[in-house]
This record gives C-alpha cells, structure tokens and sequence, in this order.
C-alpha cells in the first residue's frame, strides 16, 4: 500500500508540518489542533452521502433515522424495497434509484482500501448519484487518504480566496492546480481551509 493514511492527531500535525513549510500562510488555519474526521467506510457510508445530497443536517438525519427504523440499511434490502417504502422515508425518486444503484453494485469495499487515490475515485463516479465531491470526502474520510482534495467544494474555495487573499474566488481546476505543491498532504489541507472558512464565515457573516 503505497498511499498515506490519516489515523492519528501525530499524522495531522506532521501533514500540518509539511504545509506551513511549503506555504507559510497556512498558519492561521492551522492556529489550532485540526479534527480527525474519521467515520467507517462501507455501503452505508456512500448511503449516507446520497441521503445528505442537497438536503440540511437535520433532514438526511431525519430520512436515516426513517431508514433505520424500516430496516432499510442493508444492500438486500434497499435492493428489494418498494418505491413506497423508500419514499415513506423521505427520498426523492432520484435518490431512490441512487441508492438502488449502489445496493446492486456490489462494491468491493475492502478492495477499495488497498487501491489507489485515483482508483477509489474512478469506482465511485462510476455509480449513479456518486459524484466527484461525494467519492473525494469518502476517500477523505472514510479511507482515510492523506493526499485526496475536493477542489469543487465552495466552502474550500472560499477559504482559500480569504486565507491566500485572492481578488476572487477560485474555480475547481485553479484550486486543483493551487493544491498540486501541498502534497502528499492534501486532505489535511482541506481540513485546515474548512476550520478556517467556519472561523472567517462566523467574523464575516459569510453565507
């Protein structure tokens, strides 16, 4: 296994480390000790992240708990449920085929954790409803990888334009680009922008 995992607080402060050495403004978002934000990796992780799509914190809690409640948690029986039941519990009809999708798929999950960066995302855009964001913050943080970003995040362009002070806010393939030198540590880079955009969103009011 060729690719960095993130386990430990010793693994974010030495990606911290490598960041403030190729680029000094990192320091203040990297001020205070950073969150793990390690969670399982599995089908209901990816479950997790198509409930979550577009909708607020408290509804995809509120649809999984819905979920959980009806036995809905398990590949089998998503696979066999009715169009009824899902909606019962709160999906929309394009959710509803993501998540068939994915109960189908038959993922090889453990596989997953020994593949390469580049190998885990492929897999996942792949499936329907599985986008780059969702496949990046699942290697990120249900695999663990050290050295994945998610440069289409708004919240981490926007934190990179008011940390690096930058006349507008960068696009995808300018912030991919930005990132390319702070490797191999990239998702602790993305930690550090996203604590900083929570601190500059409640100083600013930034929507």
């Amino acid at each position: 296994m060729s690719h960095r995992l993130i386990e430990t607080g010793d693994c974010l402060a030495e990606g911290a480390a490598h960041l403030l050495r190729v680029e000094p403004r990192f320091a203040p978002a990297l001020a205070e000790p950073l969150p793990l934000r390690r969670r399982p990796d599995g089908f209901a992780a990816l479950v997790d992240a198509i409930i979550s799509q577009q909708v607020s914190v408290a509804s995809a809690a509120a649809i999984h708990g819905r979920m959980v409640a009806a036995g809905l948690t398990d590949p089998a029986a998503l696979a066999l449920a009715s169009d009824e039941a899902l909606r019962a519990a709160g999906l929309s009809r394009q959710k509803i085929r993501y998540l068939r999708a994915l109960a189908v798929a038959d993922l090889d999950y453990p596989a997953l954790r020994a593949a390469p960066d580049a190998e885990v995302i492929a897999r996942l855009v792949a499936l329907p409803g599985i986008g780059p964001w969702t496949a990046e913050i699942y290697a990120m943080f249900s695999l663990g990888r050290a050295d994945v970003f998610a440069p289409g995040d708004l919240a981490l362009q926007e934190a990179a334009r008011l940390l690096f002070d930058l006349p507008a806010r960068p696009g995808p393939a300018a912030l991919r680009a930005m990132a390319e030198p702070w490797s191999p540590w990239r998702a602790v880079a993305a930690r550090a922008l996203w604590a900083y955009y929570r601190i500059a969103r409640s100083r600013e009011g930034i929507r």
